[in-house]
C-alpha cells in the first residue's frame, strides 16, 4: 500500500471533501503537525512513497534520505520557498502545487490587516473587552496610495479591491497584465526604490526567491514616506528584520501587519511581538473553509493523478 506522510495542519483540521477524496484513494496515511523542521524531515525520510506537504523542509538532504522510496512531493499550496526544487529536480523527484485556489482569500485577509492597522482595530477591540472605553483617532486609506508589489494572481484580486476602497495604484513586478493594469489605472514603477518613495501603502505578494530576500532592507526602507504601513502576506523574509523593527520603533513606520515571519511559529523573544505599532496573525491567510477545500482537493487530486499514472493539475519541475 502506498505510504503517504500528511503534515499541513489545515487540512487535518478543516473539515470538508478533500478528506473523503484522501479515504477513497486508499493510501495509508501518516499524520504529522507541521511545518516540521529539516531534523523531524530526516527522521521520517525513507519511511514514505510521497509527501503531502505544507511548509516542511524539504532540502536536498531530506529529499536524498527518502529515495529511493519517494516518488512524489504534492505540496498543499503555492509557495515552494521551503522546498529545494532544484534539489528535487536534480533527483528526479516531481513535485506538484495547487495554483489558483487562494488569491482571494489572501486578498481579503490583506485588507483585513490593512485596516485593523489603520483603525487601530487590534487594539481598541482590546480595550473594550479589558472595560476601557478608549478612543484612537485613526486613518482612512481612500486617496491614499497603494503600493502592490507582485501582480499574479493575489497582487491582482488585491488591485481589484483596492479600486472600490478609493485607493490610487502603482505596481511593481516581473509579471505584468497590461490590459489589467489599464482596466484599473494602475501604473507600473520600474524601479522600486520608487516605488517605496510613492506609497503609503505597500502591500507584499510577490514569492520568496534570492532576488526577493531583503526586498526592503536598511538601505531603502528610509525611503518610504513618514508613517507609512506595511502589509505583509507573502513571506516574512522579504523584508530585513533589523531595519523593520528600527523603523518601527522610530515610529517612521506607522504600522506592520503581516500574516508571515521569519521563523513559524516565532521564539517568544521574536523582535516583533509586543510592539505596539505591530499586528501578526499565523499563517491563515489562505485558511478558510473554502479555501482550505481547494487547496486540499487539488493536492489530493494531483497525488492520486501522478500515482495512477496520469497527469498533474501542476507540476513545478520538468524531469527528464
Amino acid at each position: 500500500m502506498t505510504r503517504v506522510l500528511l503534515t499541513t495542519t489545515s487540512f487535518q483540521d478543516t473539515p470538508g471533501i478533500h478528506h473523503d477524496m484522501l479515504a477513497k484513494a486508499g493510501f495509508e496515511i501518516v499524520r504529522e503537525r507541521g511545518p516540521l523542521p529539516e531534523s523531524r524531515m530526516l527522521e521520517l525520510a525513507g519511511q514514505f512513497d510521497a509527501y503531502l506537504c505544507g511548509d516542511d523542509a524539504l532540502t536536498r538532504a531530506v529529499i536524498q534520505k527518502s529515495l529511493p522510496r519517494l516518488k512524489v512531493i504534492s505540496k498543499y499550496g503555492i509557495g515552494l520557498d521551503k522546498i529545494d526544487v532544484a534539489a528535487a529536480t536534480d533527483l528526479k523527484v516531481p513535485v506538484l502545487f495547487t495554483p489558483g485556489v487562494n488569491h482571494t482569500t489572501v486578498a481579503e485577509h490583506t485588507f483585513a490587516l490593512m485596516l485593523a492597522a489603520v483603525r487601530n482595530l487590534v487594539v481598541e477591540a482590546n480595550h473594550v473587552a479589558a472595560g476601557r472605553w478608549t478612543r484612537i483617532t485613526g486613518k482612512e486609506i481612500c486617496g491614499k496610495t497603494l503600493a502592490i508589489v507582485g501582480f499574479g494572481r493575489i497582487g491582482k484580486e488585491v488591485a481589484i479591491r483596492a479600486r472600490a476602497f478609493g485607493l490610487k495604484l502603482v505596481g511593481y513586478g516581473n509579471y505584468w497584465d497590461e490590459d489589467f493594469a489599464r482596466w484599473l489605472d494602475i501604473e507600473r514603477v520600474e524601479s522600486f526604490d520608487e516605488v517605496l518613495r510613492r506609497a503609503d501603502i505597500v502591500s507584499l505578494h510577490t514569492k520568496l526567491t534570492p532576488q526577493t530576500k531583503h526586498l526592503i532592507n536598511a538601505r531603502n526602507i528610509g525611503l518610504l514616506r513618514p508613517g507609512a504601513v506595511i502589509v505583509n502576506c507573502a513571506r516574512g523574509e522579504i523584508i530585513e528584520l533589523e531595519a523593520l523593527v528600527a523603523a518601527l520603533k522610530s515610529k517612521h513606520l506607522l504600522a506592520y501587519a503581516a500574516d508571515v515571519l521569519d521563523q513559524e511559529p516565532p521564539p517568544a523573544n521574536h523582535p516583533l511581538l509586543g510592539l505596539p505599532n505591530v499586528i501578526l496573525t499565523p499563517h491563515i491567510g489562505s485558511r478558510t473553509h473554502e479555501s482550505v477545500q481547494r487547496q486540499a482537493s487539488c493536492a489530493v487530486e494531483n497525488l492520486t493523478l501522478f500515482l495512477a499514472g496520469k497527469r498533474p493539475i501542476a507540476q513545478a519541475n520538468l524531469l527528464g
